[in-house]
């Protein structure tokens, strides 16, 4: 540790929910801006919430189920607005006394950087800053992540830091950080070229269970339930040759076996990215997996593409469906038609996939979305012999489909972002059976958000 620079802590907040799961969920952008930060030569602790392998809590098997496992979790009161829900509400993580304790037991920090994920987890994210403020009374607390640009109002008033920041915080946190402790640095690295990144600190982790990838950010699609063109403008991507030895790094230094793809568009411009990419993994000849829990775009898989996953040891694919009711998605998006996705599944079968390697996710809770329709997707994608996976809609706003969001809920969606929580089914206006919901479930997979 360097006396003479700033002691920055990171924190990765609770989640209050009515389920949640380690699937395959790492704050990235935190622990990438923990790697610029220590770059620069600032002094970095990192306390994770959601710590699944904390000392004080039950071995749990890193490797187990592709590295990805259930949290601890305390049953607390259901927030205002939700106590009928016929659920119980958590929250997802470690103890409130050992978080306290490991507050305690670093250097008094200088300033304080929490993320956050989902908007209707906030409140999560307000027992986190609460506890930090209580140990550290007089430390500056910034907030940022999806919640914080997707909410920007909600969150200035009612997350409890003193300065919140939206987009990615690569672009500003040496100017922010520097504004706060007096410290000047001059970059290092290109907020705008991915390939001038420093790895994400993973290593301030307890345990290294898998690694997230990303490859690019943003995606050339416009879908109506879909944030990542508001949170992701511009489309940027990393040279392959420089993702294969990040790859190479992680695996031959800390024996990590799973990688999972963050993408938005992973297999966009496959000629330039993704086929080098996949090409430089076979070459490299690792004994390791892949995971696709963001979805890939189908009418990308071709013949060729699906034999270099196959090749490069994907085992998880998961394809971004939404409905198979093809003749009236045009107003969701535009990215898949029934032929394409029929023969993307057989390219898939045919490079060496299994049924349960293969899985199209689903949405439901839509607006104006009957349980009929839902029930035809996975009708349909069972007749392709692959796994249907529901993924229940969360209204996000700034899409295309917010306002027919707001307008179908029984909730007053632009009030409380508790109220867009998937978990509730939030765009159903009438009563529903919540058994025709539990009968339609797959309890072994979620979308990765």
């Amino acid at each position: 540790m360097k006396t003479d620079a700033p002691n920055i802590l990171l924190v990765n907040p609770w989640i209050h929910d009515f389920a949640a799961y380690d699937f395959w969920a790492k704050p990235i952008g935190l622990l990438s801006l923990a790697s610029i930060l220590r770059c620069h030569g600032f002094n970095i602790s990192y306390i994770d919430c959601l710590d699944r392998f904390h000392p004080k809590s039950l071995r749990v098997d890193p490797h187990a189920r592709y590295g990805r496992g259930p949290y601890l979790k305390t049953e607390i009161s259901k927030p205002k607005g939700l106590e009928k829900m016929p659920r119980k509400f958590s929250c997802y993580g470690i103890k409130e006394n050992w978080f306290k304790e490991d507050l305690l037991s670093i250097p008094k920090p200088n300033l304080v950087l929490v993320t956050s994920l989902m908007t209707y987890w906030y409140t999560g994210l307000q027992q986190t800053i609460s506890i930090i403020r209580k140990i550290f009374s007089n430390v500056p607390i910034l907030l940022g992540g999806i919640y914080a640009s997707l909410c920007y109002n909600h969150a200035v008033k009612h997350s409890g830091a003193d300065k919140v920041e939206i987009g990615h915080g690569e672009r500003y946190i040496l100017e922010l950080v520097s504004e706060y402790t007096g410290f000047p640095v001059k970059s290092k690295f290109n907020p705008d070229d991915l390939n001038t990144y420093p790895y994400p600190a993973l290593e301030l982790q307890r345990e290294i269970n898998y690694v997230p990838i990303i490859t690019s950010r943003g995606c050339p699609f416009s879908c109506a339930y879909c944030a990542s063109n508001f949170i992701d403008p511009v489309r940027m991507q990393r040279n392959p040759d420089i993702v294969v030895e990040e790859i190479r790094y992680w695996h031959e230094k800390y024996s990590v076996k799973n990688f999972i793809f963050y993408d938005d568009a992973l297999l966009v411009d496959s000629k330039q990215h993704a086929v080098p990419l996949l090409e430089g993994i076979i070459r490299g000849k690792f004994d390791i997996f892949f995971h696709t829990p963001n979805a890939l775009h189908i009418r990308e898989i071709s013949k060729h593409i699906a034999i270099l996953m196959f090749r490069a040891g994907f085992k998880t694919v998961r394809l971004g469906l939404e409905t198979a009711n093809f003749e009236k998605r045009g107003k969701l998006d535009k990215k898949v038609a029934a032929d394409e996705f029929i023969r993307s599944v057989s390219y898939l079968k045919e490079a060496g996939f299994r049924k349960k390697d293969i899985g199209a996710y689903l949405l439901a809770g839509l607006p104006g979305q009957s349980t009929g329709s839902i029930k035809n997707s996975i009708k349909i994608v069972r007749q392709c012999e692959i796994t249907p996976i529901l993924a229940y809609y969360s209204p996000i706003p700034h899409t295309a489909l917010w306002k027919d969001a707001v307008a179908s809920s029984r909730f007053d969606l632009e009030k409380d972002p508790i109220f867009t929580n998937n978990s509730i089914f939030p765009c159903q206006k009438k009563n529903f059976s919540w058994r025709s919901i539990l009968d339609l479930k797959n309890p072994d997979e979620q979308k990765s958000g």
